[in-house]
């Protein structure tokens, strides 16, 4: 993963992590031939549905905790995707979503963005989703659908999304996701008009996901969800300390739209 600020400062690191590429469709067979990793249950490594996509909540109802049976009372995380893009007029009945992410780790989950690769009945590639989470844990996803070639899809749009403090909500995203074959490799840039100030990229290879790779992983990369948001809060601390200007949440709670599992102090303005 690189991460690389041209503006107004410039601030550059690169890190080593893994992600999931996970067809959504054998998630159950996973389940039953791994030992380190579940679904919807506790392990070492897991996935639980309920983390991703929450299209099925109220857009506007606050993360305080206490929505109950969250795995049993509602529709799978596949049907979920499948019912975003039946909405945008993309039929992909018996088709193939595959979710590039990374991973609960002992339970504990951050994932600043998911990908969705979602294919149709005959294997092409038809559209992607990106599913950006900040550390207040709010949700918004990005539907990737303008065509930049054969397996490659772009999106430049404004984010409307509190996801740094040093960023403003209505900084433009632009995306380009990749299909994954041998290698992933997916780039968001941010703009401010004409201006690049922001690019981050994930690329790398693919390993078959087994229960020896997974014991490898946790020697190799332990603990990897709490070291991203980690790391989150320490180049922030960084950034801080070169005074880079500094954009508080609530000061545009207007300009925050669309997201999922809102902190609590968006809700007033949001029912307005």
């Amino acid at each position: 993963m690189l991460h690389h600020r041209f503006a107004p400062k410039v601030h550059r690191f690169e890190y080593r992590l893994f992600f999931f590429a996970l067809d959504l469709d054998e998630l159950a067979a996973l389940h039953s031939r791994l030992r380190l990793f579940s679904v919807n249950r506790p392990n070492l490594y897991g996935l639980r549905e309920h983390d991703f996509f929450p299209t099925h909540e109220q857009p506007h109802q606050a993360d305080n905790g206490q929505r109950e049976n969250r795995e049993s009372n509602i529709p799978n995380l596949k049907s979920r995707v499948l019912a975003y893009l039946a909405e945008r007029g993309l039929d992909l009945t018996d088709g193939r979503v595959q979710l590039v992410t990374l991973p609960r780790v002992a339970g504990y989950l951050f994932n600043p963005v998911s990908f969705y690769f979602c294919f149709d009945r005959t294997g092409a590639l038809v559209t992607t989703i990106a599913e950006v989470t900040n550390t207040f844990r709010e949700m918004k996803a990005f539907h990737v659908a303008e065509r930049a070639g054969a397996n490659t899809f772009r999106l430049r749009a404004p984010k409307h999304f509190y996801v740094s403090p040093f960023s403003d909500v209505d900084v433009e995203f632009d995306f380009t996701l990749r299909a994954p074959g041998d290698r992933l490799s997916v780039q968001i840039d941010d703009y401010v008009g004409g201006a690049r100030t922001l690019t981050s990229t994930l690329h790398g290879p693919r390993a078959a996901l087994t229960d020896a790779r997974l014991a490898w992983f946790t020697v190799k990369y332990p603990l990897i969800t709490l070291r991203v948001i980690a790391l989150i809060h320490w180049h922030a601390l960084r950034l801080w300390l070169k005074r880079l200007p500094w954009y508080a949440k609530a000061a545009r709670a207007e300009a925050q739209r669309d997201l999922h599992r809102p902190h609590s102090s968006l809700v007033p303005a949001s029912k307005s």
